[in-house]
């Protein structure tokens, strides 16, 4: 089978699995957001002032974080190039226990986010994005009224599991958050420390998830039924974005009830609120490959059904939406059909586009396979590749590129998952169908989380 392109990867790999996959092609199946307030956390050597176009703080590059960090070099032992300085470990395999009398690591880990301890320790929320029967309507929307009924009847085999580290970085523990949902693809760490994770079929619901493992998970409704694919929340405004992965895809926002979220209350409760479709008017989407553009919201068309079968003509298609993150008034999300990193500025209400792979020159063209993102408050946008050339690269408002590292050797997996440590000094990134050779290494397999070690020579943040 010729190997896919980078826009086509996951839908390719679906197919292999749900028409006929047998034991030995399950290892190549497949497998973000923000409140924007702690994607690097207190503990570093930079106060960083100002801000820049994509609301960062950082206004030059002596102040950005990984702008001046030198090329890449050979494969480390964990397959995975870095710049100088920097070192890897791996934290997690599916199917193996990460820690002594800890449940095993779930498989085909996607999203993931990092809540603190109160001993100074954290915890990694990770999504399963096992498919199944509803996976055939994000595969083929055609069956999508087939699936979707049988779906609400079969349980899934996906949700979520909890990685737990003490202060020192040991994993201590691990277990699962949430069961028997299907497609678990990305989400959030909430401001109220708690994981949302999105399922990605047509009926598809976010849950909310105790990374605590103290309380049972539950799902969210009121967010609409569809093919969710990443969470982003503006605590500030009371505002929720998020992304659907369909070729016909929209871009949504949840604006809670008065009193479902009232003044001075932590945390919305999640029972009642209007979800909204976006809208880009002015010269629309082809116009924001140039410069800024208007937009508005339009109430979507009954948020209790899924949104792929009460689509809007007047609102505005974006092709297979995934990650998506919110800081300073800005929202960024990705688009893995005409890999595109998009710009929301909610101050000023425009959209525009802050990457394009087709109008990109060399040598700031190396990202495609647009995935999962993370940003720092530097103003630097991290981006995941789903297949591409396997790496995370960092975009710049001034639309320099540059790469903080890249797998090899597992070429149809993808990346995602990625957060940073509270203290800043330690990045989790995922390889969804990644695992470890017989022979020695890594290479293909069902899934391992990642550790990214930062030289202290490398600027932090203090929040």
């Amino acid at each position: 089978m010729p190997l896919p392109t980078p826009n086509s990867h996951r839908r390719t790999l679906l197919k292999t699995f749900l028409y006929g996959a047998s034991a030995s092609t399950l290892p190549w199946l497949t497998g973000c957001g923000s409140d924007g307030t702690s994607p690097v956390a207190a503990g570093g050597t930079v106060t960083p002032s100002g801000s820049n176009r994509f609301g960062g703080t950082a206004v030059n590059t002596a102040q950005f974080r990984f702008r001046n960090i030198g090329p890449l070099g050979e494969a480390d032992a964990n397959g995975v190039r870095v710049a100088q300085g920097f070192t890897t470990r791996v934290v997690a395999i599916s199917n193996m226990p990460p820690a002594s009398g800890a449940t095993p690591w779930h498989i085909f880990n996607d999203g993931g986010g990092v809540v603190p301890r109160d001993n100074g320790g954290w915890i990694y929320c990770s999504n399963s994005e096992v498919p199944g029967v509803g996976t055939l309507g994000f595969q083929v929307p055609q069956l999508a009224p087939l699936a979707n009924p049988i779906e609400n009847l079969v349980p899934g085999l996906g949700g979520a599991s909890a990685l737990v580290f003490d202060p020192d970085g040991t994993v201590v523990d691990s277990y699962r958050i949430l069961t028997g949902t299907t497609f678990n693809c990305a989400g959030v760490i909430t401001p109220w420390k708690t994981w949302l994770s999105c399922e990605e079929i047509p009926t598809g619901l976010v849950w909310e998830c105790d990374p605590f493992g103290q309380n049972a998970a539950r799902s969210l409704p009121t967010l609409g039924l569809f093919s969710h694919e990443a969470v982003a929340i503006d605590s500030s405004r009371k505002l929720i974005y998020m992304t659907e992965d369909m070729p016909d895809g929209r871009f949504y926002r949840w604006v809670p009830a008065a009193n479902d979220w009232p003044s001075g209350a932590a945390r919305p409760m999640f029972n009642q609120g209007l979800l909204q479709v976006l809208k880009v008017g002015g010269a629309g989407v082809e116009g924001a490959l140039k410069s800024p553009q208007p937009y508005t919201w339009v109430a979507a068309a009954n948020p209790g059904s899924p949104q792929s079968d009460n689509r809007l003509p007047d609102t505005t298609v974006f092709d297979g939406g995934e990650g998506v993150w919110y800081q300073n008034d800005r929202v960024f999300f990705t688009t893995k059909g005409d890999d595109r990193l998009w710009m929301l500025n909610t101050s000023a209400q425009t959209i525009e586009v802050a990457y394009d792979l087709s109008t990109a020159k060399a040598p700031n063209n190396i990202l495609s396979g647009v995935d999962n993102i993370t940003m720092t408050p530097f103003g630097e946008v991290l981006v995941c590749e789903d297949g591409g050339d396997m790496q995370v690269v960092v975009v710049y408002p001034d639309g320099v590129l540059v790469p903080l590292l890249q797998i090899v050797g597992q070429d149809q997996s993808e990346i995602a998952g990625i957060s940073f440590s509270p203290d800043g000094k330690r990045m989790y990134f995922t390889s969804d169908r990644g695992g470890p050779n017989p022979a020695g290494g890594y290479g293909l397999g069902f899934g391992m989380l990642y550790e990214l070690q930062i030289p202290d020579s490398v600027p932090n943040v203090i929040l």
